[in-house]
């Protein structure tokens, strides 16, 4: 049945039995895994030519050439290339009319006696869907997150059987490949937290829209690209760097977004802590915020990033609601120090206990969190439209019963106003910019940064219209 969800075994079969696929399982780490599975149920010498681990560092040096870290999407590259041109090298002559040539590989680092870290590896299909043609490819990070070595090989063994199969029959459809990634493994067993695909069979996949589905359909809790669309794991980019997020719509990001983001930077900049380092900054979206009439609309979601390449900036996507959650998971990658810009109106937020019903410890439980790595929020004060009052960190109105809390949090400098911010943005609305920008109202260009205006232009983001004459 077309829909009809198979196991590992039952795709495996499937892969066996169809006389064009042929190729190579080459797998450091945690076993053959993936192979296993080809031979366990029957008929892999239609499919298998050639099975290698290559576990000792010189051995896999001297075949694949040396490389800083083993378990490396440089490593997995490496493999992908050698084992294929070995592959077309040795049988294209014989059998290359008539085949769809292959290589499966992995590089793995799980559980042992010695390294109790979590599991995670990287893993890759380079493939053919017509015999000579040029070959397309997909690559994926993984974090294995079972306890025991032997069920992160059993989940390893599986994730690759679900790569191998969606890349021969569900190429076509993404987001279904994806999807299937998940088959025959319950929830909390593997996180796929970076994919790329790339080749003419996905001539028309954009990858940010790609690390967009890993965390839609809750393969991850964030996924993360450059301004250029490469997509990125964040471990590779965060570790043991000092990190500020700014959490926005941005749709578009407006002069005052931008002027919350380089005051914040040039404060954070001066922190004793950093010692002049240079921080990474990433721009962050959440699912909330990328919500609209109850999905996703993709197309809007790439206008905000397009905007966000015309700044040069990294963007995070993620499933966070709240910011402790965040900065638990930044925390994760580095331990160095995190900044977080933001208005008003996100720290009443912060501050709102409704927001934390779900937690033992309410609003005291989620400060922890979000402060306990030196974390500290940067604040842009707030115009009242009404009355014309400037409100600060310092100036800001908290419950009676959290006042005292609040006093501790400012005078232990977790939360610090933003200096010498420009009072002429704070009329700036993002609402009202883009209902400029929908209308044809010149005047959204001199609320938007030149960058944003002319990809707005000649893109034609947001549903731009050309101003009105007259």
């Amino acid at each position: 049945m077309p829909n009809e969800k198979l196991d590992a075994s039952q795709k495996a079969l499937q892969i066996n039995l169809d006389a064009k696929k042929y190729g190579t399982f080459a797998e450091i780490g945690a076993g053959q895994e993936v192979a296993r599975w080809f031979f366990h149920v029957g008929g892999a010498a239609g499919t298998v030519a050639k099975t290698i681990s290559a576990y000792d560092m010189a051995v896999s040096d001297a075949i694949y050439g040396p490389c800083e870290r083993y378990v490396s999407r440089q490593r997995l590259q490496a493999m992908l290339d050698y084992e294929y041109r070995r592959l077309l090298e040795r049988l294209d002559k014989s059998r290359g009319d008539k085949s769809t040539f292959f290589v499966f590989a992995d590089t793995v680092a799980t559980h042992s006696f010695t390294r109790h870290e979590e599991g995670h590896g990287w893993l890759g299909v380079r493939f053919q869907t017509q015999p000579r043609e040029q070959p397309s490819e997909i690559i994926i990070h993984v974090k294995l997150l079972d306890r025991e070595n032997v069920c992160e090989q059993e989940a390893l063994g599986i994730i690759g059987v679900n790569l191998i199969h969606g890349a021969f029959y569900h190429h076509g459809e993404p987001a279904r490949l994806i999807t299937a990634l998940k088959d025959g493994l319950s929830e909390g067993r593997v996180e796929v937290d970076m994919i790329k695909f790339s080749g003419p069979g996905f001539a028309g996949v954009d990858n940010r829209v790609m690390a967009l589905q890993l965390v839609e359909q809750w393969l991850t809790e964030a996924a993360m690209f450059t301004a250029e669309g490469e997509t990125v794991i964040p471990g590779e980019v965060l570790y043991k760097k000092p990190v500020l997020v700014e959490r926005g719509s941005f749709r578009p990001l407006t002069n005052l977004m931008l002027d919350m983001l380089e005051r914040a930077q040039e404060q954070f900049m001066r922190e004793p802590v950093l010692e002049g380092e240079a921080p990474v900054v990433l721009l962050e979206m959440t699912l909330r915020q990328l919500q609209s009439g109850g999905g996703i609309d993709h197309r809007d979601f790439l206008d905000r990033v397009d905007t966000l390449r015309a700044l040069g900036r990294t963007v995070l996507i993620s499933n966070f609601f709240r910011y402790h959650r965040l900065v638990t998971y930044l925390s994760r990658h580095t331990q160095k120090m995190i900044g977080l810009p933001l208005g008003i109106t996100r720290l009443r937020d912060v501050l709102d206990e409704k927001f934390y019903n779900t937690l033992e410890g309410g609003l005291l439980e989620s400060l922890g969190q979000l402060f306990k790595n030196g974390a500290k929020l940067y604040v842009y004060p707030a115009l009242d439209r009404d009355t014309g009052t400037i409100t600060t960190a310092e100036s800001l109105q908290v419950a009676p019963h959290l006042r005292h809390l609040y006093a501790h949090l400012l005078e232990n400098h977790c939360v610090e106003s933003i200096r010498d911010f420009k009072p002429d943005l704070l009329t700036i609305y993002p609402k009202d910019v883009l209902d400029k920008i929908q209308g044809g109202d010149p005047a959204w260009e001199k609320l938007v940064p030149p960058p944003i205006v002319e990809a707005i232009k000649r893109k034609r983001l947001f549903g731009y219209r050309e101003c009105r004459p007259g």
